[in-house]
C-alpha cells in the first residue's frame, strides 16, 4: 500500500500523542501504582496482605467517601489517602474512649494515648499525602452528624476480635456495628479482614480475646446488625496457620509474641506466615 506523506504525519502525530488518549488508567491500574509507590517497609507485607486485590474486592474507588476502622500507624491509611485523592475522604474511626481501658495491660498513660490518637488521625494523613483529601477522626460513638448516610465503605481490617471480646461486658461489637450502618449511604459495603479461627474450635475460645472470629459467627453478628453478605474471598487465606488450643493470633508474625527469645519456635512461626484470614463483603440491608 502506498503512503502519502500526509499519512505519515497522521501516523507521527498519534506516536507523539500522550498515552492517555489511547489508553486510559483504570482505578485497579492506579491502586497498583499507589501501593508499588509505598516505602520498601511497607511493601515488605504486601504479599501477606494484598492490598491491591482486597481493597478491588471491596469495590473501592478514587473520589469515595471511606472510613477506616481502627487506623492504627496508618499501613492501610496511606494507600488510601493516595487513592482515593483530593476529591474523596477518609475518615479514621476508633474504638470508644472507655474501651481501651479494659484491656487487662493498658496502663493509664497507654490508653491515654489511644484516645488523643483518634484526633491526629488527620495529621495521620497529612503525613502520608498533601493532596487535600478530606479527613477526620472520631469513635465509635462520635459519628460527626455530617458524615451519617455518606459513606460509601467501611473497612474493618483486623478490627473485630476485640470489638467481640467486650460484647458482653459493655456491648462493643453491637455498638459498632450500629454505628457503621448509620455512616453507610444506602448503597455503601462494609469490606471485612478478620483472622479467622477454625470452625471446629470453641465458642469461648474464639471470642476474639485471641485474635480469631469463627467466619460463621462474623456472618452472623452482621447479619443481626442489618447487614446482607454479598460476597466472600479467600484472597487473605493462609492454610499453614492451624491454631490449637493453647494458641493466639499474636504468636504469629509480626508480633511473634510468644517466640522472641525462642529462635527455633520463632522460625516455626515465621514458616506459618501471617493469620489465615477471612474477606468479606456486606451491603446495607433494606
Amino acid at each position: 500500500m502506498r503512503r502519502t506523506a500526509s499519512t505519515f504525519l497522521s501516523i507521527a502525530l498519534l506516536l507523539a500523542a500522550p498515552l492517555t488518549t489511547v489508553w486510559a488508567e483504570t482505578p485497579k491500574d492506579l491502586l497498583a501504582e499507589v501501593v508499588a509507590s509505598r516505602s520498601a517497609e511497607d511493601r515488605a507485607r504486601d504479599s501477606s496482605r494484598h492490598p491491591v486485590a482486597t481493597l478491588d474486592f471491596f469495590k473501592v474507588e478514587p473520589g469515595m467517601s471511606v472510613a477506616e476502622a481502627l487506623p492504627g500507624g496508618g499501613w492501610y491509611t496511606t494507600i488510601l489517602a493516595n487513592y482515593l485523592g483530593p476529591k474523596g475522604s477518609l475518615y479514621g474511626v476508633n474504638y470508644v474512649d472507655k474501651m481501651w481501658g479494659m484491656f487487662s495491660f493498658a496502663s493509664e498513660e497507654w490508653a491515654a494515648a489511644r484516645i488523643a490518637a483518634t484526633a491526629k488521625f488527620p495529621e495521620l494523613v497529612a503525613g502520608a499525602t498533601d493532596n487535600g483529601i478530606n479527613a477526620a477522626g472520631f469513635t465509635f460513638n462520635t459519628v460527626p452528624p455530617k458524615v451519617v448516610g455518606t459513606v460509601d465503605r467501611v473497612l474493618m481490617i483486623r478490627a473485630l476480635h476485640n470489638l467481640n471480646r467486650f460484647e458482653s461486658q459493655a456491648g462493643t461489637r453491637t455498638q459498632a456495628l450500629s454505628a457503621v450502618r448509620s455512616m453507610l449511604r444506602d448503597d455503601g459495603l462494609v469490606g471485612v479482614v478478620q483472622h479467622r479461627a477454625p470452625e471446629i474450635a470453641s465458642d469461648e475460645w474464639a471470642d476474639g480475646s485471641r485474635g480469631y472470629l469463627k467466619q460463621s459467627a462474623v456472618i452472623a453478628m452482621f447479619k443481626e446488625a442489618g447487614f446482607h453478605l454479598i460476597a466472600r474471598s479467600e484472597i487473605n487465606a493462609n492454610p499453614r496457620d492451624q491454631p490449637g488450643a493453647d494458641d493466639m493470633v499474636w504468636r504469629l508474625p509480626p508480633s511473634l509474641r510468644t517466640s522472641k527469645d525462642d529462635p527455633g519456635l520463632r522460625k516455626a512461626m515465621m514458616a506459618i506466615g501471617e493469620s489465615d484470614r477471612m474477606t468479606l463483603l456486606f451491603s446495607k440491608a433494606p
